[in-house]
């Protein structure tokens, strides 16, 4: 039973992971941020909308499409993170090339 449980929880939610591949591609539409996620597209329509309502998000209409930003210097929602930013989430996790080393120089 614990085996069948270690497999049904990550550590990111779904807003962190749409936020993570909203900074990874901005220009993204919802059907890729939804296969990227693993999530339906009306799941990662409510969850941009959500980013957005609360600021976390910045969208625009680009021609026909709809581009995505992050806002910096935002702070985590939950109290016990209260002190950290959103940024130093994304910025664990942004993709760099491959010849970019891990610390940045």
């Amino acid at each position: 039973m614990a085996d069948e449980r270690a497999h049904t929880w990550t550590f990111l939610s779904n807003h962190g992971h749409v936020l993570l591949a909203v900074a990874d591609d901005p220009e993204a539409r919802i059907r890729d941020i939804a296969e990227r996620v693993g999530i339906t597209e009306r799941a990662a329509q409510l969850i941009i909308g959500d980013l957005v309502s609360s600021g976390y998000v910045t969208r625009t209409r680009v021609g026909r499409r709809n581009s995505y930003r992050l806002a910096e210097q935002q702070p985590f929602r939950h109290p016990a993170e209260s002190g950290r930013l959103v940024d130093d989430l994304v910025a664990i996790f942004r993709r760099r090339p491959e010849n970019e080393p891990a610390d940045g120089s």
